[in-house]
Parts: structure tokens; sequence; C-alpha cells
């Protein structure tokens, strides 16, 4: 209640809007897109308080040392190690698998900048865990944020990133010069990067 609260007055003072559909009716891995600024976080948060969502998200390891772990934490933070972040994936999937339940949400265009390929983990965790894909946007053209369609991913990997490709076109994010491409190195015939 009090998380509604506090998005709905920060939604109000912000000057942006919240738009598109409802949150989905069951967990999903909630794709945040396009990922280009700091900001992001702020408004994944209002979108998944708003909607009443509950959520984790996955950050960097270095956001969760210090007195910053607990506050992270907090807020449904589940540290990434750079070094091995392959190994999240398998412990993410564990926990839907053993029956935790919680919407997800992923930043596969990683690092704010505009270069590059799209991280594969929430796809691979979509496909291993049987959760669909809700795809989050921020787009600061219209001042607005939200929650896009919800489909289940088929494996044909072309076919689904047509899909969020289409979907995120006209999409800029918070700072537009570092929007990336939505595309997986796969897509291209290359074998998914060891970072992804």
């Amino acid at each position: 209640m009090l998380r509604r609260f506090l998005a709905r007055i920060s939604w109000a003072a912000s000057g942006w809007s919240l738009v598109g559909e409802p949150a989905p009716d069951r967990p999903s891995v909630l794709v945040g897109a396009p990922h280009t600024s700091n900001w992001d976080f702020v408004f994944m948060l209002g979108i998944a308080w708003q909607r009443g969502m509950r959520i984790h998200w996955l950050g960097k390891k270095s956001l969760f040392e210090g007195w910053k772990a607990g506050i992270m934490r907090g807020l449904g933070g589940i540290p990434v190690d750079r070094a091995d972040p392959s190994r999240v994936v398998g412990e993410v999937v564990d926990r839907i698998n053993g029956g935790e339940v919680f919407g997800l949400v992923v930043t596969p265009d990683g690092t704010r900048k505009n270069a590059g390929y799209w991280k594969s983990g929430f796809y691979r965790i979509a496909q291993e865990t049987g959760m669909p894909l809700t795809l989050g946007f921020v787009d600061r053209t219209t001042k607005t944020a939200g929650l896009g369609p919800t489909f289940p991913v088929t494996g044909d990997v072309s076919a689904d990133m047509d899909r969020v490709r289409a979907f995120y076109a006209d999409k800029a994010g918070v700072r537009p010069e570092y929007r990336r491409e939505p595309r997986l190195r796969s897509e291209d015939g290359g074998a998914e990067a060891s970072e992804d």
C-alpha cells in the first residue's frame, strides 16, 4: 500500500505518465528497455509499485556493497557477478522452479551504451522457467513509461526478437543517444558471449 502511494505521488510530480498494459496475471520476465540512464531504475520501481507487482531485479554486484546492500536487497535486487554472470541465470531458474513466485526485471541491453548486442539471459530464463516476457519501456519523446504486451517465448529466437524489436522501435529511453537495437548475438550466427 505504501509503495503504491509513493509511486502515485512520484508519477504526479514527475511530469511523466504511466501508460500501457496492466500487470500480467502471472509472474513474468519483465524486460526493461531501452536502458539508457540510471533513472531507468526509478521508473522500473515506479511501474512495478504502481501496478502492484512483486519483483526482483538483476544488478551488478558493486551495487550491493557497503551501506547500499540492505537497501538494494530490500528493493528486490539480486547481485550479478560480472565475472560469472551465467551462474545467476541458473540460480534464478532454480528459485523459480523451486516454487518461489516473483516477476524478474532484466535490462538486457546492459551498460547504457548503444554498441553491441543485447544480453540473452532474459530469454534463457523465460525459456527455462516457462515464464512469459513482459515488455516494459521508458520513452522520453512522449514522457511515458509502462508495460507493453506479455507473451510466451516460442524457442524461435529470431521470430520472438522480431516481436521485441517491433515493440521497441519507437521507444527512445531517457537518453535516446544510448538506445541499443534489440538483437541477440545468436541471431547473427554467433555464440552468446560469456557476459550474457
